[in-house]
C-alpha cells in the first residue's frame, strides 16, 4: 500500500489474491500508468475477508476506483487511461 503526496489525489484499489498470476501481471502493467498519472494504489487480498471472497470469487483481479469497476482479469489500458484523464 502506498500513500502520500500526489498519489493521495486519486487512489485505485486492486482486488486480488496473493497466488494469482493475473493479479501480478495487472500490477506490473499498471506501473507505466502510475508514472503517467501519479495515482495511489491499494492492493486488497480478497481471501482475507469472507465478504470480499464471496463478492469477487474467481473474477480477480478487479481494478476499481470508488464504486467504479475499471477492468478485471486483464488491464484495459485504453479504458483506464481515459478514465484517469478525467482527474487531471
Amino acid at each position: 500500500m502506498q500513500s502520500g503526496g500526489e498519489e493521495d489525489k486519486l487512489r485505485l484499489k486492486l482486488y486480488g489474491r496473493s497466488y494469482c498470476h493475473l493479479c501480478d501481471e495487472m500490477i506490473a502493467a499498471l506501473a507505466p500508468l502510475r508514472e503517467e498519472f501519479g495515482f495511489g494504489m491499494e492492493i486488497i487480498d480478497v481471501d482475507s475477508d469472507a465478504a470480499l471472497e464471496q463478492r469477487f470469487g474467481l473474477l480477480v483481479p478487479v481494478l476499481m476506483h470508488a464504486d467504479t469497476e475499471l477492468c478485471h482479469y486483464h488491464l484495459d489500458t485504453a479504458k483506464v487511461r481515459a478514465y484517469l484523464a478525467n482527474f487531471r
